[in-house]
């Protein structure tokens, strides 16, 4: 998988904090508390009973901190949870460790994420991957359905998925060569990025489809990121990762896609700009 920089890691979570559903990530929480064993009593048997959560291609850490603000606002039984944060970016990885080992059990995990019979699923209650699924393929789905059915036959088990990019980009102002760009934009996001052809757009029916077949239960939620003048250092980052990944597209125009990025860069600091992205909490039984 293409790698990603902590700064632009960083750059995103603001937004992607924002466009997460929050009722999705508290029926999430719910579930953890339903399926957890009873934390009641000392220290060392809340730790022994605690909830654990898989975060796959974890990053920095920003599922378990979107998790912790709205474990915060919940008013329901909030289960101890032990965090395993997987991924292959070993720098990734050891920012995660660096920000939060003081404060969570974590166990930080150096794992190639495409291995998926040999990910560290273990004794997990909830898996967890954000802005991922829609970078994998299809066979990566269709095998990740086939372990996680596996695992539901000894305990129940659920997958939050949350930020998969749907396809649609809306810009204001806008401008005559949005369509075109956003076109071949998702065009490269069926290209591999690391997993075999990536689903890209496609990723969230796929997704639906499949874990529906296998006879889990399929809850989803919009999560657009909403961007405006706030938000224009992202804006402009967003604009140059486009114009660079459909820069090579036949369909397009050089000097009228660097016309096309300077008026996205101009625009950044009073402009709009919506990412259309879908939130998905997939379990194994009905509760």
């Amino acid at each position: 998988m293409s790698g990603f920089s902590i700064d632009w890691l960083n750059l995103r979570e603001a937004a992607d904090h924002r466009a997460r559903d929050a009722a999705l990530m508290m029926k999430a929480l719910a579930w953890l508390a339903a399926h957890s064993a009873e934390a009641d009593g000392s220290d060392a048997r809340k730790q022994q009973n605690a909830a654990t959560i898989v975060d796959l291609g974890a990053g920095t850490g920003s599922t378990l901190r979107a998790f912790s603000a709205i474990a915060n606002k919940s008013d329901g039984r909030r289960p101890e949870i032990n965090w395993r944060l997987v991924d292959q970016d070993v720098a990734l990885l050891a920012e995660a460790a660096r920000r939060h080992s003081q404060t969570h059990s974590l166990q930080a995990v150096e794992q190639d994420l495409s291995d998926i019979k040999n990910l560290p699923l273990a004794g997990s209650q909830l898996i967890t991957a954000s802005a991922l699924f829609d970078l994998v393929s299809a066979a990566f789905i269709d095998e990740l359905v086939t372990v996680l059915h596996t695992c539901a036959q000894q305990s129940p088990i659920a997958l939050y998925s949350a930020l998969n990019y749907d396809g649609t980009t809306k810009w204001s102002p806008d401008h005559p060569l949005d369509e075109l760009v956003l076109a071949a934009f998702n065009r490269d996001q069926q290209t591999d990025k690391g997993f075999g052809k990536a689903l890209g757009p496609r990723a969230n029916t796929y997704i639906q489809e499949k874990f529906a077949e296998a006879g889990f239960q399929v809850i989803t939620a919009d999560s657009p990121w909403q961007l405006n003048g706030d938000d224009a250092e992202l804006v402009c980052a967003l604009g140059e990762g486009i114009a660079n990944a459909v820069k090579n597209d036949a369909e397009i125009d050089a000097d009228e896609l660097q016309q096309w990025l300077a008026f996205r860069q101009a625009n950044a600091g009073s402009g709009r700009c919506s990412v259309g992205h879908m939130d998905l909490l997939i379990t194994s039984v009905s509760w």
